[in-house]
């Protein structure tokens, strides 16, 4: 089965890693057809194993490779698939748009948090397909108030983000 690992905190705030190096801690995981999208940490492989196990299985190789807490989200061709399909906002040259990967549940956590926020002109966040996407200006993504929520350390093993551009170049890599 085609899957896409999404990494958190990858190439930010000192925790940097070459994405031929996470490939290659893949390959020595059990993985197949390993490759990486971008290097935001967006690793595409294949594996008979489910989703569940691979997420232990690479947390651990990955932390104990880099000697970092890793956290990292498995999802399969079709769910990536669901992402891409379900972006709830026009594309806009002005405004970024970012949809969250993570755990069952993280949306509606993320969606108080956002509730509980002050807001740019345009900024939005829409539940759709039980997945948390923001549409933000640009320039405005790590000053907003709720930009600022997503480094909170009580969230960092319940979700990543990708602007919504990285789900099509994943998809595509996926074949």
């Amino acid at each position: 089965m085609k899957y896409c690992a999404f990494l958190r905190g990858v190439n930010v705030k000192g925790t940097n890693m070459k994405m031929a190096d996470v490939c290659q801690v893949f390959k020595e995981a059990g993985t197949k057809e390993v490759a990486s999208v971008l290097a935001s940490g967006n690793i595409v492989f294949s594996s008979d194993k489910n989703a569940g196990d691979l997420k232990v299985i690479l947390e651990k190789a990955m932390s104990d490779h880099f000697s970092y807490e890793a956290f990292l989200f498995v999802k399969s061709k079709e769910e990536t698939e669901i992402f891409w399909n379900s972006i709830p906002f026009e594309k806009n040259d002005d405004l970024h748009i970012y949809g969250f990967v993570g755990n069952p549940g993280v949306e509606n956590v993320l969606m108080e948090e956002f509730e509980a926020a002050s807001k740019a002109e345009n900024e939005k966040a829409e539940i759709k397909e039980e997945l948390f996407y923001w549409q933000v200006p640009k320039g405005n993504t790590l000053d907003s108030s709720f930009g600022k929520v997503l480094g909170k350390k009580s969230l960092k093993d319940q979700f990543t983000s990708r602007n919504v551009n990285t789900f099509e170049k994943i998809l595509k890599k996926m074949g």
